[in-house]
């Protein structure tokens, strides 16, 4: 009865470990899928469009320049001295420093070409050199001259590069005049380059009038010079040039 016992015991042990041998399904995990990231769209960047410098439209044909602001239209040369001159547009003026004895200044203004053409100016400079208008200016050909000096004299004169920096001038007239005042020189002149003629004017009054057929100059750009002799410094101010017709 024992072995009985022992024996059904031994075969619900053994049922039972059967049972608890079996492994337990396990659970198939499941992947959880995560969105596909996507990229940010940078805003893209691009350098800067070049700004192109607007290019100053010319004067008119005819026109008066009263230097209230710098002008490209302007070039400034030097002949002899030791040191440049310095050109500034101050005050409504432009003003010129000639800093060294025996030097020539001349500024051209570029933007017109004229074959007839009447220039004029209202000047002061210090009693130290001369002041002047060009006219028919011509870098290969030369130009025409017209200035007056602190010691009551004037000039007309034929100018001309022989290298850069380096000018020869011809006198076409030269004398002395109660029209042209002594020391510090506060005048209007004019010069006036028409056909064959080249007419010289101080204070609205013709002072002199040259043939200058036989120089070969019929057109070119207008101008102002300043020069100073032996004494230095020298100081002028142009206050306005004014180019119409005769």
């Amino acid at each position: 009865m024992k072995k009985l016992l022992l024996i059904g015991c031994l075969i619900l042990i053994t049922a039972c470990q059967s049972a608890d041998s079996t492994p337990a399904s396990e659970s198939t995990p499941t992947a959880t899928l995560l969105p596909t990231p996507v990229p940010a769209t940078a805003t893209p960047t691009f350098p800067p469009a070049p700004t192109d410098t607007p290019i100053p439209a010319p004067p008119p044909f005819f026109f008066t320049e009263e230097f209230d602001t710098p002008s490209t239209f302007w070039q400034f040369f030097q002949t002899g001295g030791t040191d440049a001159p310095l050109t500034t547009f101050e005050n409504g003026q432009l003003r010129v420093d000639i800093p060294s004895a025996d030097t020539w200044h001349l500024g051209i203004h570029n933007a017109h070409s004229y074959a007839n053409v009447f220039v004029r100016a209202k000047i002061s400079a210090s009693a130290s050199g001369s002041v002047g208008l060009v006219c028919r200016y011509n870098e290969t050909e030369g130009w025409f001259e017209f200035n007056i000096a602190s010691d009551g004299s004037y000039s007309a004169l034929l100018g001309q590069w022989l290298a850069p920096g380096i000018a020869k001038y011809i006198p076409l007239a030269t004398n002395g005049s109660n029209l042209v005042n002594v020391g510090n020189i506060n005048s209007e002149i004019g010069l006036s380059c028409k056909d064959n003629f080249m007419n010289l004017y101080v204070n609205e009054t013709l002072l002199r009038r040259l043939d200058i057929t036989n120089y070969g100059l019929t057109e070119g750009n207008i101008g102002i010079t300043a020069a100073s002799y032996k004494e230095s410094p020298m100081i002028v101010f142009f206050e306005w040039v004014k180019v119409s017709e005769e």
